[in-house]
């Protein structure tokens, strides 16, 4: 079984193309314009062990958020349609991930309906500027994009953190983490992991 996609999208405010190999070892080729989200993109694939290249142009000269928000599209819709039917996953996946003095815990449940649950980042993280061009209140958007496209369920509670980098890359981290065990092949599972017979 290949868990494979590509995605090429393109809008009047960016052209994105994402490929991507759920099964992969963790290579990373991504370029959007915005170098702080690149380096969450590469942390993304390194541990979720996605193969995952990313080339999106966009619309850089008004701000990052059209690129930012395409890009989750297409990640989300690329995930989406290499799970496939989702036969033999495991489902659900979790992860508690540390950077610092930073703390995320997330929650992944690949069931085919869209909700997202981001809570507890601290005052002010929402008007943080990451490398010069990344809001902080971009990160809650990108979780909810990525739901929504890929249609799966994410719970992220950041638990604790001071530093605006370090909060939005245990974030990154712990999601990836969690989407890995999830995504993961169970031999004792065949089947559809649900009593309904499809996710």
């Amino acid at each position: 079984m290949t868990r494979t996609a590509r995605i090429d999208r393109e809008t009047s405010e960016s052209k994105v193309l994402v490929e991507l190999n759920i099964d992969g070892e963790g290579r990373a080729d991504i370029s959007t314009g915005v170098g702080f989200y690149d380096h969450m993109l590469n942390a993304l694939a390194k541990h979720a062990l996605l193969d995952l290249h990313v080339n999106t142009v966009g619309d850089l000269e008004i701000d990052a958020h059209h690129t930012v928000e395409d890009t989750a599209i297409g990640i989300g819709q690329a995930l989406k349609e290499a799970l496939g039917d989702k036969r033999g996953i495991r489902r659900f996946g979790d992860a508690t991930v540390p950077l610092d003095e930073a703390l995320v815990h997330c929650t992944v449940d690949l069931s085919g309906r869209p909700y997202c649950v981001h809570t507890g980042e601290p005052d002010g993280q929402v008007y943080a500027i990451i490398g010069g061009d990344y809001a902080g209140s971009l990160t809650q958007h990108v979780f909810e994009t990525l739901a929504f496209n890929a249609a799966i369920c994410v719970h992220i509670r950041v638990l604790s953190g001071r530093d605006p980098h370090h909060i939005v890359e245990a974030q990154f981290k712990a999601f990836a983490r969690a989407l890995r065990a999830a995504a993961e092949l169970d031999p004792r599972q065949p089947g559809i992991p649900s009593t309904k017979g499809a996710l």
